[in-house]
């Protein structure tokens, strides 16, 4: 059992991240400080480390050099993802920001230990340094070898011949593709494929930032460049110079932030926000999308210059009901893994449940593909997994998920006739459709309380599935 320390000075994320691995099988140990990791533990005997950023004393970066080369995994928020880019360069092995899903973590620290026995296992050293934002997604696998990723229909293949055609180029690429397909994976499978593979990636979610950091997050900033500036600081494309920046959900990047962002496509430069001076960067552009750039630009909500430059290559990631056959093989990998969570080798899908996989639409994806396997593995007392266990053809207020506590239809809010019906929407998908149909005229906390869950999880939600704020709105981390 692998054993984990987790040095967190907040006690109730201390408590609920102990809490959640050790129902996973993991081993924990914890401490407040890095002094009190010191005083307590010998900090080289652990299998991982999971370590806020920001520490009472010592910052959590001090474990790298105390771990003695185990694996540190920094947590931080989105307001210090530049600092998190520092420490990677110091020998964090990943990170993943606050507040993050709990499947993120578990698929992050279930990543690093694996890459770390396998580099055990054959003598290599573990590779660290590579910045990639948080776990990977849903759908990983050595299936298809150097791409990663399950499936072998017709339209995957012709995805794998045109990724390692795009790859070892320095041509920009848009990937597109609907909430939950994976189109992570495919940025990081082109990231492995070049000829920058041992420089950074960094991967930034646009629709997570706040609007008002987005500029001098992605471009640093002068020091007095705004209130509250008391340094200048490096951006996120600097931080990615020689390697990869993958921008996710780059529809919802401001119009001045797409302005900056073309200057560094077409002259290869940037200017940090309060600068008056130009430097040099290094930078291959991946850029991911759910929403039709085009149309967006003619409306005049995406730059048509910005889009042009990001289409040299267009890559389509198909849906899970497109992909025939992979749908099963994917349920596979996925029971696996589960199983293996919870110890346990002898779960099956029953006969009704394979067939209920292969016909049902799927909305959410491969996410929602994952979570059904997750509950249902949880769930499961006898060795087969029934179709009703995985939640497929069952009404939405019968689907059981903790974060999601009181989400019934509302009586009455439905409003648009054209949506379809809730019966055949997943739990997140039916979050994404009341949510984009009610928060023009809804607070926050009018929507977290319809949806009966709390403001913080709603943020989280929005984060998870990139669905942008109101740009006149605040959403709080609290």
């Amino acid at each position: 059992m692998p054993h984990i320390l987790i040095v967190e000075d907040e006690t109730i994320i201390r408590s609920a991240l102990r809490r959640l691995l050790e129902r996973n099988q993991y081993q924990v140990s914890e401490a407040g400080s890095v002094q009190e990791a010191q005083e307590r533990f010998s900090i080289p005997t652990f299998d991982l480390i999971v370590s806020d950023l920001r520490l009472p004393g010592a910052p959590g970066t001090e474990l790298i050099k105390l771990g003695q080369g185990k694996p540190v995994l920094i947590m931080t928020s989105y307001a210090s993802l530049r600092s998190a880019v520092d420490s990677m360069k110091m020998g964090a092995v990943d990170y993943i920001a606050k507040p993050f899903d709990h499947d993120e973590m578990l698929q992050a620290v279930a990543r690093i230990l694996r890459d770390r026995q396998s580099a055990q296992s054959t003598g290599a050293e573990p590779v660290v340094g590579k910045a990639t934002n948080g776990s990977a997604k849903p759908g990983v696998d050595n299936s298809n070898g150097e791409i990663g990723i399950i499936g072998s229909c017709p339209p995957m293949q012709d995805l794998y011949s045109k990724i390692r055609k795009v790859a070892p180029t320095d041509s920009n690429v848009l990937i597109q593709g609907e909430s939950g397909t994976g189109k992570e994976l495919v940025a990081r499978a082109l990231h492995n494929l070049s000829r920058r593979a041992k420089a950074p990636m960094i991967s930034v979610n646009c629709a997570a930032i706040p609007e008002s950091l987005i500029e001098s997050e992605l471009f640093g900033h002068e020091k007095g460049a705004f209130t509250g500036a008391s340094a200048g600081r490096a951006g996120l494309v600097e931080a990615a110079d020689g390697g990869t920046l993958f921008l996710d959900e780059i529809g919802e990047l401001p119009l001045e932030a797409q302005a900056r962002l073309l200057r560094v496509l077409q002259e290869g430069e940037i200017r940090r926000v309060g600068s008056v001076q130009s430097q040099k960067v290094d930078v291959r552009l991946i850029a991911a999308t759910h929403r039709d750039l085009k149309s967006l630009s003619k409306i005049g909500q995406f730059r048509e210059d910005l889009f042009y430059r990001l289409h040299v290559i267009a890559l389509k990631l198909p849906a899970l009901r497109e992909r025939g056959a992979d749908v099963n093989e994917i349920a596979n990998a996925f029971l696996a893994r589960q199983s293996a969570r919870v110890n346990r080798t002898d779960l099956k899908f029953a006969a009704d449940a394979e067939q209920a996989i292969r016909h049902y639409s799927w909305p959410g994806n491969v996410r929602e593909l994952e979570n059904a396997v997750e509950r249902a593995v949880i769930l499961c007392e006898s060795p087969e997994i029934s179709a009703e266990l995985l939640g497929i053809d069952i009404e939405l207020s019968d689907l059981e998920d903790d974060d999601f506590i009181g989400l019934a239809p509302q009586q009455g809010s439905t409003g648009n006739t054209s949506h379809e019906p809730t019966e055949d929407l997943s739990l997140e998908d039916y979050f994404q459709h009341f949510v984009l149909e009610h928060q023009d005229h809804m607070t926050e906390t009018e929507l977290a309380r319809k949806l009966g869950v709390s403001r913080k999880c709603l943020w989280e939600r929005r984060q998870r599935l990139g669905i942008p704020r109101r740009k006149t709105g605040v959403i709080s981390e609290s």
